[in-house]
């Protein structure tokens, strides 16, 4: 049990040595020491404030969460305050609007026409907005620092490339998406993004570590954005070292409804379950929402398989059998804000670290474990921090 115990730990804390503390120091060329910038608010040298725009991928829950989470953390960090509880349960343009009316700031304004969206994950709205966005860089000037929320999100903002200083959150996989060049280095210098190393690779194992099988179902767009989303290059990178199979099931998520999203998904869940597949991975994809993930977990109580989210344990507390638990996005916005807070104080977005490494927990849902005649080892319930006993 002892050995299998190190085996997990291990797992967990991969081979990444990096830490939160790196946000707070520059990137360096070898023998320059690295510089600190300061995170204290301040105005531009004019006196003025710093205008902040938006733009997201698509509808997507995730998006509004971290932008509520940075915000919350620029409040923190006393750049601003609020007027009112932040709602729940908005859109990201709904919610930006919000912020804009209700931020009361002597150093930031979030500028309430600076939101920009290719309709609800629309390819073909994808190079309009683009032009849209570098027309009103290049012709006002008016936008001193952009978040950017998404993989298709950053993805633009890469490719439209300087001037304005831009902070991508919400992504899956920023390297598998060609936003950054690498873990070390963006590549451009108004580019910053977060990025886990490994995240995906030691969740396969770590998964296998517990449920060892030989065949794995997956569901995911084929489309190189939905192969980013689904960590497609992850899973076949762990399957090769683990030897296992990938059974995968294609479902189509962009440019269509979230209805017609979620319907698709559902299907190829199902149609995995209906193959006996020995386990599945749970991915990212616009079909997989914080509602549609518990008809998702029945499929795969009812054929008795290990189910795992990449989400983390707010899908395992609907009902998935287990998943790495993530950060509060409390930490990943204040992560975010103490960028912006840097980049205002003179940092280039490619000095900062871009490198982040979430606690490495367990979520186990023994509700699940038991409809699925899944008998947990004493050591993975020592190992679990999350643990649900109703499977919903």
């Amino acid at each position: 049990m002892i050995s299998r115990l190190i085996a997990i730990i291990f797992i967990l804390m991969g081979l990444c040595t990096a830490t939160l503390a790196a946000q707070h120091v520059s990137t360096s060329e070898p023998g320059i020491p690295a510089q600190v910038f300061k995170t204290t608010p301040v105005n531009k040298a004019d006196g003025s404030r710093w205008r902040i725009g938006y733009v997201e991928s698509g509808e997507y829950s995730e998006y509004p969460a971290t932008l509520a989470a940075v915000i919350q953390g620029l409040q923190r960090l006393g750049w601003l305050t609020l007027d009112a509880d932040m709602p729940r349960g908005l859109s990201g343009h709904e919610l930006w609007i919000w912020l804009s009316q209700h931020t009361q700031s002597k150093y930031l304004e979030l500028v309430k026409d600076a939101w920009w969206q290719p309709g609800n994950f629309d390819a073909e709205q994808r190079a309009p907005m683009r032009q849209a966005i570098a027309q009103r860089i290049e012709q006002k000037h008016d936008i001193d620092l952009i978040i950017a929320m998404g993989t298709w999100a950053g993805q633009d903002m890469r490719q439209i490339g300087p001037p304005v200083p831009t902070i991508v959150g919400s992504t899956s996989d920023p390297l598998a998406a060609k936003i950054a060049d690498s873990a070390a280095d963006s590549g451009r210098d108004n580019l910053h993004t977060r990025i886990e190393p490994e995240r995906y690779q030691r969740q396969v194992r770590l998964f296998h570590e517990i449920v060892p099988f030989k065949e794995l179902g997956i569901v995911y767009e084929d489309s190189e954005a939905g192969r980013t989303y689904a960590a497609v290059s992850a899973v076949e990178q762990v399957g090769r070292e683990l030897d296992f199979t990938i059974r995968r099931c294609h479902a189509q998520s962009s440019s269509i409804s979230t209805e017609a999203a979620i319907d698709n998904a559902l299907k190829c869940y199902q149609q995995l379950a209906d193959q006996n597949v020995e386990a599945v991975y749970v991915t990212t994809h616009r079909g997989v929402t914080l509602t549609s993930v518990r008809s998702i977990a029945h499929i795969f109580e009812k054929a008795k398989i290990p189910s795992f989210s990449m989400a983390g344990s707010k899908e395992v507390e609907q009902g998935i059998l287990l998943s790495l638990a993530q950060a509060d996005t409390t930490y990943v916005g204040l992560f975010h804000a103490e960028t912006i807070a840097r980049i205002f104080n003179g940092a280039k977005p490619r000095q900062l670290s871009q490198l982040w490494v979430d606690p490495p927990k367990i979520a186990l849902n023994l509700g699940t474990a038991r409809i699925i005649g899944f008998d947990p080892p004493v050591d993975i319930l020592l190992a679990a921090d999350e643990v649900y006993e109703i499977a919903p």
